[in-house]
């Protein structure tokens, strides 16, 4: 099957025509060819009038991208793989995400295309891209329905919180309610931005959000004693029954463990925003697109390994899917947890709209590919998505399973095998490379681990029923 060069044009400013070009033959010919053909993504840009997103809020958008509702997840892995088990796997999880970054970046400028889709139609035709778009669909509207499924959660308690007397049966305080209108008023209007660079704003207010969350985690470490009491009616009751409750594990397994690796996958996957934001870059070229990738990893990093690990040594072995419940539960007065609460809550909201670009492109590179851009399909798809993500938030009962299957399954396939499985096919240099071998391992890893997760989070599913 001989390979379509051109490359349809879905939304503004996010693809950009091209003619076939020669792959390199060597290293040194394909790096010098990256350089040569990043600048069409600018050029493009300046075509249509747009002069590209700053450098910085490049980074902020991916980081945002990147820290969404797995913050909230990482300190129950740390206790379910011990402190060291958890850094080994956190670390080879973040490298392997920002390898595979590198392998999409690569891939785009051999193939000068400039979505996630369209390098699956290089390598295996029509049925590859059909494929990623269905896998990239799945995946965000798994993490928007998480995010909002914390939404409906934990936002009327934190509402409460700040209230005095009896509210209950109040509007205010239904979870499905607060949604519904949320999601009008919010998420709905911001998803409908025709340009991901436009929210830039609201990512580097999310970042800073998330910065805050992991300060307090650090901070009230030293508020929640250990062993846990509860503080009822005036009355303390001690739950946690030993002071060897309190000791730290450098490392840890149980059947629980079989959420880690892809509660992580889940956690660093942003790589269906890569690409989009590589089109809006001001000056776009392919190392400095890597620049803003390790950037943002490593910032996503730091932050979600500090609150992991203050979160765990908070409450040890007692802490739940979700850590935000866990302070509702110890320290239910203290303001500064409800300032906290509401700001992450804000931070995760904020993601959904981002996180909607890469599924509504995908939907319509899938059903309106030989159209061009049009309102009425931007809106009714956008409507769709926004519909399909609320059902699942009110009807998945825990976050975890979340977590778990989409990490396990559509996670570990954008973040590992389809980056390495794409490079495998349509690189020409020898496969003892260094990237070739790379890629290999990135593919191997990505099938051992998500199988491997999925049949033990099933199984664990059949033994709880």
């Amino acid at each position: 099957m001989e390979a379509p060069w051109g490359v349809i044009n879905v939304e503004p400013g996010w693809y950009v025509s091209s003619q076939q070009p020669e792959p390199a033959e060597a290293e040194a010919e394909a790096e010098a060819e990256a350089e040569e053909l990043s600048p069409l993504l600018s050029n493009e840009l300046h075509r249509q009038g747009s002069p590209g997103v700053s450098y910085s809020f490049s980074v902020f958008n991916l980081m945002h991208a990147i820290m969404g509702s797995g913050i909230l997840g990482l300190a129950y892995v740390m206790a379910h793989t011990g402190i060291l088990g958890f850094s080994f796997l956190l670390l080879i999880v973040a490298l392997l995400a920002s390898f595979s970054i590198h392998l999409l970046l690569s891939m785009c400028i051999q193939t000068a295309v400039t979505s996630y889709e369209d390098l699956g139609l290089f390598a295996f035709g029509l049925s590859g891209k059909v494929v990623v778009a269905g896998t990239i669909i799945t995946q965000n509207i798994g993490a928007m329905s998480s995010y909002l499924l914390i939404i409906k959660t934990e936002l009327p308690t934190a509402i409460s919180e700040f209230l005095s007397g009896d509210h209950s049966g109040s509007w205010y305080l239904n979870g499905q309610t607060l949604l519904i209108i949320i999601c009008v008023v919010i998420v709905f209007p911001l998803a409908l931005l025709p340009k991901i660079g436009f929210l830039g704003y609201t990512s580097s207010l999310s970042f800073f959000f998330m910065v805050f969350f992991a300060l307090v985690i650090v901070i009230k470490k030293w508020s929640i004693p250990c062993p846990l009491t509860l503080n009822c009616i005036e009355h303390y009751f001690q739950i946690s029954n030993a002071t060897d409750d309190c000791k730290p594990k450098l490392f840890h397994f149980s059947k629980e463990s079989a959420y880690a690796i892809p509660t992580m996958a889940f956690s660093f996957l942003c790589h269906t925003s890569v690409l989009p934001i590589y089109c809006e870059l001001q000056r776009s070229s392919r190392k400095r697109m890597q620049n803003v990738s390790n950037i943002a990893i490593v910032f996503s990093f730091l932050i979600y390994f500090i609150s992991a690990l203050f979160g765990y040594l908070t409450f040890y072995g007692k802490v739940t899917s979700d850590i935000l419940q866990d302070y509702s539960k110890y320290l239910p007065h203290d303001v500064v947890v409800r300032t906290v609460k509401l700001c992450i809550l804000f931070a995760v909201l904020l993601t959904v709209p981002l996180i909607h670009f890469p599924a509504r492109k995908a939907l319509m590179m899938m059903f309106f590919s030989n159209f061009p851009f049009s309102w009425i399909h931007h809106f009714l798809i956008t409507l769709a998505v926004n519909i399909i993500i609320v059902l699942l938030a009110i009807y998945v009962p825990d976050i975890k399973h979340v977590f778990g299957v989409v990490g396990s399954s559509t996670s570990t396939c954008l973040i590992f095998v389809f980056p390495g499985l794409f490079y495998l096919k349509l690189s020409r240099e020898d496969f003892l490379s260094w990237k070739k071998l790379g890629a290999f391992i990135l593919l191997i890893f990505g099938i051992l681990v998500g199988n491997f997760s999925l049949a033990l989070i099933i199984f664990n599913w059949i033994n709880n029923k």
